[in-house]
């Protein structure tokens, strides 16, 4: 299941497509989770300097190791990243293309010059043929994040981000901004290891009620 990003890329190249489609039907849901940034790219910084790259990594690795854990491999999970390294936006993209997932997620943490802007917003590409799906689990993930984490809410919006945009004839596709580090309590938050799990299962809850 830990597939590295760079030996999924090496299907494109070698053509080894056949063997992941044929067995797509007998397959567990495919999620990729793509946490954001990374090496050089440190995103959003809190001001204790926890930077977003590493937030992000941790809650995906989280993620992974939860599904086997607690939700006894319900999921067939692929990071696009497993250490501290800037993967381009492109080859993220390309691992969808080549996996054909259920779901993609992309994790990311929020900033603001505001220092109370709060709460989890959630982004889908507005032209997506999964537009509807894609909603569907922006708006799902908040209400689990509100009810059992007390997160607000701040809607689901629009935007052309790259992985959006090359991931929407592909699969469900979200971005997923889990907080603001410029909030002094909700970057604290978003540093804990145990919230940080909390924010994990939240995602992993959200796709069994998606799934069901």
């Amino acid at each position: 299941m830990r597939v590295h990003l760079l030996t999924i890329l090496c299907l494109i190249s070698c053509g080894i497509l056949m063997p992941i489609q044929s067995q797509r039907l007998a397959r567990k849901p495919i999620v990729i989770i793509d946490p954001g940034h990374g090496g050089t790219d440190y995103g959003a910084v809190s001001g204790n300097s926890i930077k977003e790259k590493d937030i992000v990594l941790n809650i995906a690795l989280k993620i992974l190791r939860l599904n086997t854990l607690v939700f006894e491999n319900s999921f067939e999970i692929y990071l696009t990243r497993h250490i501290d390294t800037l993967i381009a936006l492109g080859d993220r993209t390309k691992l969808s293309k080549v996996l054909k997932p259920d779901v993609f997620i992309s994790l990311h943490c929020n900033q603001a010059d505001n220092a109370f802007a709060k709460g989890i917003e959630v982004y889908v590409f507005d032209n997506s043929i999964y537009k509807r799906s894609s909603t569907y689990i922006a708006y799902q993930i908040q209400a689990e994040a509100k009810e059992k984490l007390g997160f607000k809410t701040r809607g689901v919006k629009q935007a052309s981000f790259q992985v959006l945009r090359e991931t929407q004839s592909v699969c469900p596709a979200i971005l997923l901004e889990l907080g603001f580090l410029s909030a002094a309590d909700e970057g604290g938050y978003l540093e804990r290891s145990d919230k940080q799990d909390a924010l994990a299962l939240v995602v992993l809850e959200s796709l069994i009620k998606y799934f069901e």
